[in-house]
Formats: C-alpha cells, structure tokens, sequence
C-alpha cells in the first residue's frame, strides 16, 4: 500500500493575533496510509445529524477527530459524518456508531484555543457503511454511496405542496426566522431535497433526525417530515397563545402598578394618604413572610384580593382584615423545641408538690415514652379528683419540665359547640374557637393546653360541646382539626392535652374513653401540714410582704388550722386560712405595734376565730338511731349522718334530706330486711307494722344519691327499733342487698380521709374493696382500724353497742383479721 507523508500544524495565527484556518506544512512525524478508493475518513459525532444539501458547524474536540478533519482538509477530501448511537462513549468504535451517514464536503476548517476547534460541512449524499478499516489513526469505512432518483408525479407533488405550505406556516410562527428560508424552501423543486431541507431545521431529537436519514423512500420519508412538522406546528400555536395570554397578563399587572403609582403621586401632591393602599401592602408583605402551609397562603392572598376591591365603608370589611389578622398571627409553623429531661423533670414535680407519688411516677412514664418516640400517639391525660389538689399546677409542671408554653382554657358552663369549634364567619362578632384561640395566645404550635373541668360541659340547643371535643382529643383525627371560622385545616398532633375533672362519672363515655384518668386523691392531715409548711405559707408571706424574720408559724398552728378550721380534700381553704394570719401579722408590723412575731396554736384564737369545725360524732351517736356513714363527693371524702326515728302510726317509711331515688331504695331495702330478719335481731315485729319510720340525712339543702349508704341506713334502723346505741368511733359504708350481703363501693380512698380527718378510728368496709387498701396512705392505715364486711350481720355486730354498755365503753366486737398493708 502506498504511504504518504502528512504533517499537520495544529493551529496558526494571523499577523493581529486572531485564530484563522489551519494551514498545513509536511512534516514527517506522522505516517498514514493512503485510503482506498471506495473508502471515506469518518467524524463520530453526538446528538448532530447531518443532511444532504445542509451546510452546519461542527464542534470537534477529540484528537482523533481533530486529526481526521486536518487530513480531509490537507487532502480535500470530503467526510462521511456518523451519529454515535450513545453520546456518552469517548471513543466510539464501530458498534457505538449507526451505519447510514451523510457524506460532507469541508467549507472551512477553525482551530481554537485549548483543543476547540470547528468544521463547517455541507452535506453532498447518504451513504452506507459496509466495513470499517483499520491501521489509522483515525475511523475509516470502506463506504457505499447512496444515490437518489427524485419520483414525480401528482401524489408527489400534493405532499410537495402541502409540506411547503406546513413549513411557510412554521416560519410565521416562530419569533426571529429568516425571511431567506422562506425564499429557500419555495425555490426548491425535488422532493427529496425539500423533505431533507424541512427535516434539518426541524426541532427534533437525534434519533427522529437518524430515522429521517435512513429513510430511503422518498414519498415515506416527504409523509413523515409532514407529520412531524404538522405536530411542531401545533405546538408552537399554543405556544404562541399561551405567550399572548402570559403577555396581556403581565400588561394588566404593569398597567395596574403603574397605574397605583400615579395615583400615589396624585395623592401625595394632594396631601391626602393611601392608608388602604399602605395596609394591603403591609398583609401582602406578612402573608409572605408568614411561612403558611400552601392551602393556607392561597386562601389568605384570596381574601386579601377582596379585601383590596372592597370600600372600607362595607360592612364586611373589619369582618374580613380580622379574620386575614387571625390567619397570619397563627402559629402555623412556629414550634418549641421540646427537650425533656427525665432526672429534670423529676426534680421539677418534687419541688412543686409534695406526694402524689403514683401520679408522679405516671407522668414521668408518660413523659420517658415520649422522648424515646416523639412522632408516636401519646394518650391524652385526665386528673380527677377533687378541687385543690394541684391538677392545674401539675399541668403547670409538665410544661417546664418539657419546654413548652403552658394554657389552660376552662370549659366550666361552655353549653356552645362553638365555643370549642369556632363560629362560622357569616356571624357578626364570630372567632374561632377555645383551642385555637389558646394556640394564638401560647404562640406556638405544640403548646401544654389544660382543659380545665370537663365534667361540667354542658350541651343544649346550640349543640353538644362534648361531641366537638372527640376530634380536639383523638392523636388519630386531631391532624386535620378545622375550625369553622378559619375554614381551614389546623394540626393539633403537636399539642399537650391535659384534662381535669372533678368526678369521671359525668364525663360523657365517648370523651371519656379517649382519655387516661389519672386520680389525684386529698390529702392526708400530714399531708397538708407539710405542703402549709413547704409551699403555702412562703407563698402567702411574699404575698403579704412579709419575710420569715418577721412572721414564723409552728408546726403546732399549721396542725391546729388543718384539724380545727379547715375540713376539705384538697388546700385551698388551708391557704386562705394563712393568708388571714399573714394579714393580721402584717397590719400589726404596719402600725408599728411589733417588729416579728411568732404564731403558736394557741395565738389562732385570736387571728381565726374560735375553731369551725369540731368533732361533732360523739353527740350525734349518743342515742339510738344515728350512724355515721362515708360518702363520696366532689370535693373528696365526707361522713354523713344517718337519723332515724319513728312514731305512732301506720307502718309508713319517711325519708328526707334531698335523697335521690337510688338512696331511697338503699333505706327501703334496709327496712325490709330488718322485717324480715325481726326475731334474729330481737325486734318486735308488730311495732314495725304500727310505727312509722322517718329516715333523715342531715344538710338537706345538698342533694344527695348513691347506694352506699345501705349499711349504715340499716345499722341506724336496728339501733332505732332495738335502742342499743352505734358507737361514735365507727363509720361505715357499703351497699346492701335483700340478702343481707354487702356489695363494693367506690372512693373507698376519699371515705378513709375523711374518716381519719373526723376522728373516727374504726371504718367498716365491704370485703370486696380489700383491693384498695394499698390506696390508702400509709398514715391512714397505721391510724386507723379496718373492718372487712361481707355480712351486713357482721356491720350490726361491731357497730352497736349493748343494751347496758356506756357510751364510752370499750369496742365489744368479734375479732376481725385486718389485711397485710404493702
């Protein structure tokens, strides 16, 4: 094979310095073969198709390419130019490359700095592949050349005719065409040169461009480039009328901006104000800054558009400004970081409250569950129990210990399912409602929310509170919580809920069931001895100005005011108690008469009064007939007298006191059995058909219900007809049957402290609440004597007294095992 000689100069310049064509000079550092006559120099090229009778750049970069070009030019030879099937590959072989191609007659060679340089072809006839050569530096094919025989006749020229009227549409259409194309493409005359021609300044991607290039078939390839320019076209229409529509839209806008702007100097000259104008920009600027969920954000910009349009005399329009005022100061995104801390929550509700450990332990259970799984379902919790007892202060304590704001929203009397849901904005004066109005005062989208006394929620025609309240209390609906006024979705997950209450009971059960009750029972007398001592009197000092120098209370004059002026579960009336003598102390130290003092049980006479409450058992007990019974109330444990009497007449029972029905059946209950039972009791039966009986509860102006004075209405009924006296140290409770056996009852707890706080220093109990004993505080078990009755015979024996034993005789009763405490 003969072997020529090239060198090839990368790139020369001009005599100014500008890059110019290459010139090529020999040089014999290079030996490339001569190409065979059927062959052509190949140029790999990427997402660039070229057509006959297409002049194009060509940008080239690679070495190979660079130096098949310099030896085309040096040689004038022209270039079969191949698509890469991958424009990824760096250096295509013959598999990477399609085997139809374009051959191209060099117009101009460019060399650039740092290896850029251009060719600029025009494309002469298809060819095709049939065998790529090796031993050159650079891709060569032995080629077949593909000539074209133009077809005529009139199905030709009808698709002649209708893609050169298709490409003269395209060419009004697009924005910046030549008007020499148009020229160009109505001058052309054979069908394949005017398909190419369409085809090489169609938008279309590489492989379209490659499937035109290897249709061989004129009339095909002429129907093709139809349908592809026919889909171009309607493309750039809507192109075109969406252009138009964005174009008048941005017109309106800019008139509307230029229009505002003139009438804000207009204004100005005139020396009036554009205070709307300013207070829409205002809300346009907080609605951006305001970081709203997107539903949000579009309903806030569409009420502010009507806000704009309409006159600030229009009724509507404070209505409007005030709900867009509610939607930008929401906390819609705002949140605390909530850092819980175990050890530091447990010092945090020690400090704050003394005992109540099992509700302690709970919280902090509560609390380690949430921070091991923040994203999970955390129950909602109810304190119950009776008026205070710390439930408030508890919330209160949470909120520190988790670095939350605390609120606390009361639904005492709320009787409106708007209170809770919100009102509808067609109302005048209408806000949303309780709990979004507390998330907006906490600031925060996560705060502690209280929802103080649940138990007197009320309900009436406006709807049921209640009902509103299972959504507000559900982890799994309370995402998507909508109040009716804001009309939009607010995401309460994030929120503490914490219920109190002061009896389950009357609690709806659907609401009750969404909820963990947590009981906080009262105080033991050490107890709040302890908590006057910790918390209660340096509160009450501070109140007063007072310092500990100045005032100091003993633990003797704490004791004597719980015992003898205070009689309540919780310490609201102990407070009060001290914030007397500390205002006593302080108008004395005010008017000079003393510097300090010291306040003793003997000085409460004088500050307090004489005592109000007294032991009042021992007179009540002392004839036949009277027991003394526990109940259960809202405001914790209480005894309660039993009276009975009777008196000439026709067997009638007698009850008052405001008894509800349930008590009334407890005392009729208890009469029949005592008829049944008259000769085991040693009663004369025929009195009991004569007399009437009249069964008093004392306090008449409180209602009272429940069975669990059962026995103490029947021990009351046998003291009366076998007139033996109850002893004044015994109090009782349970619920009886016609049997004679005694059932469960409930606030075994509350009853136990009151016992102990009234002094009574044995308590009758049914044998099957012995499950609560653990509940009872350690001092009241130790202080105290228990009986466990599952006989009302076992009642009857203990309680009362014998027919000549004094009123201060000793317990005559069999010997009733107690249970192990702990």
């Amino acid at each position: 094979m003969e072997v020529l000689m090239n060198t090839v100069d990368t790139e020369t310049e001009n005599h100014d310095g500008a890059q110019s064509e290459a010139t090529l000079s020999p040089s014999r550092s290079l030996v490339i073969p001569k190409l065979p006559d059927d062959a052509l120099i190949l140029l790999p090229v990427r997402n660039m198709v070229l057509f006959p009778n297409m002049v194009v750049p060509v940008g080239i970069g690679r070495s190979q390419s660079v130096l098949a070009a310099r030896q085309a030019v040096q040689h004038d030879q022209p270039i079969g130019v191949l698509l890469q099937r991958d424009s990824s590959v760096e250096e295509p072989g013959p598999d990477d490359l399609y085997d139809v191609g374009c051959v191209g007659g060099v117009m101009r060679f460019v060399s650039g700095r740092e290896g850029h340089h251009h060719l600029v072809l025009q494309g002469v006839e298809r060819f095709r592949v049939k065998e790529f050569l090796e031993d050159y530096p650079f891709p060569v094919g032995r080629v077949e050349r593909i000539e074209e025989v133009q077809p005529a006749g009139p199905e030709i020229d009808a698709s002649m005719l209708a893609l050169r009227e298709k490409a003269l549409e395209a060419l009004e259409l697009l924005p910046q065409a030549p008007q020499e194309l148009a020229g160009a493409l109505s001058s052309i005359e054979q069908p394949g040169v005017l398909a190419d021609s369409v085809a090489g300044y169609l938008d279309l991607g590489s492989a379209e461009r490659q499937e035109l290039l290897e249709t061989l078939d004129i009339e095909t390839r002429l129907e093709r480039v139809l349908s592809l320019l026919d889909y171009r076209v309607e493309v750039l229409k809507l192109s075109q009328k969406i252009s138009e529509r964005t174009h008048e839209t941005m017109s309106e806008r800019q008139r509307e901006a230029l229009l505002r702007e003139q009438l804000r100097s207009i204004q100005e000259e005139l020396g009036e104000s554009d205070e709307k104008g300013e207070e829409i920009r205002e809300l346009e600027r907080r609605i951006d800054a305001a970081q709203m969920p997107e539903e949000v954000d579009q309903q806030a910009r569409k009420e502010l558009r009507r806000l704009e349009r309409m006159p600030e005399g229009a009724g509507e329009y404070s209505m409007l400004r005030t709900y867009i005022d509610w939607l930008l100061e929401l906390p819609w995104s705002t949140e605390r970081t909530e850092d819980i801390d175990i050890a530091r929550a447990r010092e945090i509700l020690d400090a704050d409250h003394y005992g109540l450990e099992p509700v302690k332990r709970r919280i902090l259970e509560h609390l380690a569950v949430r921070k091991l799984n923040p994203q999970g379902r955390s129950p909602i919790l109810c304190f119950v129990g009776p008026p205070g007892v710390g439930k408030t202060s508890l919330g209160q304590s949470i909120a520190r210990a988790t670095g939350r704001d605390f609120m606390r929203s009361s639904l005492g009397g709320v009787h409106d399912e708007a209170e809770i849901r919100g009102h509808r904005r067609t109302y005048l004066g209408a806000l949303p409602g309780k709990v979004i109005q507390s998330i907006h005062k906490a600031g925060s989208r996560n705060p502690v929310l209280m929802l103080d006394e649940m138990d007197k929620l009320g309900g009436g025609i406006q709807g049921d509170p209640s009902a509103a309240l299972l959504e507000v209390l559900d982890p799994a609906q309370n995402g998507t919580f909508q109040d009716n006024y804001l009309g939009m979705p607010f995401d309460l997950s994030g929120v503490f809920f914490i219920a109190t209450a002061n009896v389950p009971d009357q609690i709806p059960g659907p609401l009750r069931d969404r909820m963990e009750m947590i009981e906080i029972p009262g105080y033991t007398q050490e107890e709040k001895v302890e908590i006057a001592r910790r918390y209660l009197l340096d509160r009450q000092r501070d109140n007063a100005g007072l310092t500990a120098e100045q005032l100091a209370v003993t633990d003797a004059a704490l004791e004597r005011i719980v015992s003898s002026y205070t009689r309540e579960a919780g310490c609201r009336q102990l407070e009060r108690q001290l914030g007397a003598v500390t205002r006593h102390i302080a108008v004395r130290i005010a008017e000079g008469q003393i510097e300090q003092a010291r306040v003793d049980a003997d000085d409460l006479h004088e500050v307090l009064g004489a005592p109000q409450h007294e032991s009042e058992v021992a007179m009540r007990t002392s004839v036949p007939g009277v027991a003394t019974g526990l109940a259960w109330t809202p405001v914790g444990g209480d005894i309660l007298f039993i009276e009975a009497n009777r008196s000439r007449g026709t067997g009638r029972l007698v009850l008052t006191g405001q008894l509800g029905d349930v008590m009334k059946e407890s005392a009729q209950t208890a009469l029949s059995l005592i008829k049944a039972r008259a000769g085991e009791l040693g009663i004369d039966a025929e009195a009991l058909q004569s007399d009437d009986v009249h069964v008093h509860v004392p306090a008449g102006a409180i209602p009272k219900d429940g069975p669990s004075a059962g026995v103490a209405m029947y021990n009351a009924l046998v003291s009366l007809m076998s007139g033996r006296c109850i002893r004044e140290d015994v109090a009782m409770t349970g619920e009886i049957t016609l049997r004679g056996l005694v059932l469960p009852v409930g606030g075994i707890k509350e009853k136990v402290l009151a016992a102990r706080r009234a002094g009574i220093s044995t308590v009758l109990l049914p044998a099957r609440n012995r499950k609560d004993f653990e509940d009872i505080p350690a001092s009241a078990r130790d202080a105290l004597e228990f009986h466990w009755i599952e006989h009302v015979e076992e009642a009857t024996a203990i309680a009362l007294r014998g027919h000549d034993e004094a009123p201060d005789g000793p317990l005559d009763a069999p010997s009733v095992a107690q249970p192990e405490s702990g």
